[in-house]
C-alpha cells in the first residue's frame, strides 16, 4: 500500500464535488475489488471517496412503476435478504462469501463490470436502468466490454432500477477459488418477452443470448433450447479453468437449469 487520503461524504453532491476535484480521485464502494488492487499497486489514486456513508444511496424500495429500486451503496447481503425479486435475491445470496456480501455493493460491482461478476447478468437480464448522478442508462447501453461501461469520468451509480419479471432464476457454475462465475446465466420472463444474459463466458463480457430468447419466447421450457446449438466457442474465454468450447457448452446447460428452476 501507499499513502492516500480518504473522504467520507454524507451527500451525493459532496461526493460528486470531491470526485471532480481531481482525475486522480477514485470512488470507493465496498472495496472488494479496489482494496486488493491498491495492495498490488495496480492503482494509485491520491484520494478515495467512500460512498458507503451516503444514506440516500442505501436501501431498497419500489417506485410507482413497480420497479425494485436499489441504492448504489446497498450491500449484496441486503439484496439477498430483501426477497422482493426472487431471482435477484437468489443471485446476491451466492456472491462470494459472507464477508464479501456484507461489504460489497451493487453499485461498485456494476461500475467495475468484472467479466465474471454476477450483477451484470442480473442487470442486463432484467433490462434494468442504471441511475447516476447525471442521467439514467439502460442496461443494454451500459455494458461496453471487459471492465468497460458507459460511465464517464467521475460519474457515480446512485441507484439501479429493476423491472420485476413474472419468473426469473440465476444459475452459476462456480470457479471455486474465486467464487466468481466460470459461467453464469440469468433468465427473466416478462409479459413482453424473455431475456437471457450470460456472464463469465465471453471475451466481450456480459451479453445476451438472443437465440435462446427467441426460442423461450415461443415455449418457456428447457425443451425449447434443447435443439439449439451451444453458443460458438469463438470469442469465449479460454484459460486454465476451462476452454472456450467448455464454456460454450456450460452456457446452454446453465440456461436450461435456470429456465427449469424459474418455471
Amino acid at each position: 500500500m501507499y499513502d492516500f487520503d480518504i473522504e467520507r461524504p454524507s451527500r451525493i453532491a459532496d461526493a460528486v464535488k470531491l470526485m471532480s476535484d481531481s482525475n486522480e480521485n477514485q470512488a470507493l464502494g465496498g472495496g472488494q475489488t479496489l482494496i486488493p488492487t491498491l495492495k498490488q499497486r495496480l492503482a494509485s489514486p491520491d484520494r478515495l471517496v467512500s460512498l458507503t456513508g451516503i444514506d440516500e444511496m442505501v436501501g431498497i424500495c419500489k417506485d410507482d412503476d413497480g420497479r425494485l429500486c436499489i441504492g448504489g451503496a446497498t450491500t449484496h447481503a441486503a439484496v439477498a435478504a430483501d426477497g422482493s425479486y426472487a431471482g435477484l435475491s437468489g443471485l446476491a445470496s451466492h456472491i462470494g462469501d459472507p464477508a464479501v456480501r456484507n461489504r460489497g455493493t451493487i453499485g461498485g460491482s456494476l461500475a467495475n463490470n468484472d467479466p465474471s461478476a454476477c450483477y451484470p447478468a442480473a442487470a442486463l437480464g432484467s433490462g434494468a436502468t442504471i441511475v447516476t448522478n447525471t442521467r439514467e442508462i439502460a442496461a443494454d447501453d451500459y455494458f461496453k466490454g471487459l471492465f468497460e461501461t458507459a460511465l464517464n469520468e467521475g460519474e457515480i451509480i446512485t441507484e439501479v432500477k429493476f423491472p420485476i419479471p413474472e419468473k426469473s432464476n440465476y444459475q452459476k457454475f462456480v470457479q471455486p477459488a474465486s467464487r466468481f462465475a466460470l459461467v453464469g446465466v440469468f433468465v427473466a420472463k416478462y409479459a413482453d418477452g424473455v431475456r437471457v444474459a450470460v456472464t463469465g463466458a465471453s471475451e466481450e463480457g456480459v451479453h445476451r443470448w438472443t437465440a435462446a430468447e427467441e426460442a423461450l419466447n415461443a415455449n418457456f421450457s428447457a425443451d425449447a433450447i434443447a435443439g439449439l446449438d451451444a453458443p460458438s466457442g469463438d470469442g469465449m474465454i479460454n484459460d486454465l479453468h476451462g476452454s472456450g468450447a467448455y464454456r460454450a457448452h456450460l452456457v446452454k446447460v446453465m440456461t436450461g437449469r435456470a429456465v427449469t428452476a424459474a418455471a
